[in-house]
């Protein structure tokens, strides 16, 4: 990597026992399973990790989360949220999360750095409190849709992808598969 470019983090986050609660970890998921990106991207799953996020993102210059949000919008409706909106968005409390992106972030400031650019894709909730580990129909519907939107703010932000082939399979991983529910 150019001492140049910028180190993009993309950080799916949630919790997948937990319905569309999952649905950034899902995205990041399917990137990663799907792609083959540039030395300056990686492609994490937060979980729920909460301050343990911190130094990943502290050493990211360009950060985008996918997460849900509580925007006011339909189930499915996406958002790129920024500045005050992502704060807005991000003091969601009814998360499954061990704390809000906020706090996190307000955390990285605090001991050093946060990206200069931190852009969230929200995506409405349908339901986020049944335990399965299926996304709503809704959700579902709009997985490719913000896989292919975080592909362009990739690509944007200066990081190059590929698709995967069997000459550069993904390794292997354990995820928790979606049920049918």
């Amino acid at each position: 990597m150019a001492d140049t470019e910028k180190r993009i983090l993309v950080l799916g986050v949630g919790n997948v026992l937990f319905s569309d609660e999952g649905f950034g970890v899902r995205v990041a998921e399917e990137l990663d399973r799907d792609y083959v990106f540039s030395s300056n991207v990686e492609v994490m799953d937060g979980g729920t990790l909460g301050l343990r996020l911190m130094g990943p993102i502290m050493e990211s210059d360009y950060l985008i989360l996918v997460d849900i949000v509580m925007n006011d919008g339909s189930p499915g409706e996406v958002f790129r949220l920024l500045g005050q909106d992502l704060e807005k968005a991000c003091s969601f409390q009814n998360s499954m999360h061990q704390t809000d992106l906020l706090d996190t972030l307000a955390q990285c400031n605090l001991v050093g750095t946060v990206p200069e650019d931190v852009i969230l894709y929200g995506v409405e909730p349908k339901d986020f409190t049944t335990m399965s580990t299926a996304l709503s129909p809704e959700l579902e519907a709009v997985l490719g849709k913000v896989k292919e939107t975080v592909l362009e703010e990739i690509r944007s932000a200066g990081g190059e992808f590929a698709p995967r082939t069997s000459n550069n399979p993904s390794t292997e991983k354990v995820y928790v598969p979606r049920d049918t529910c």
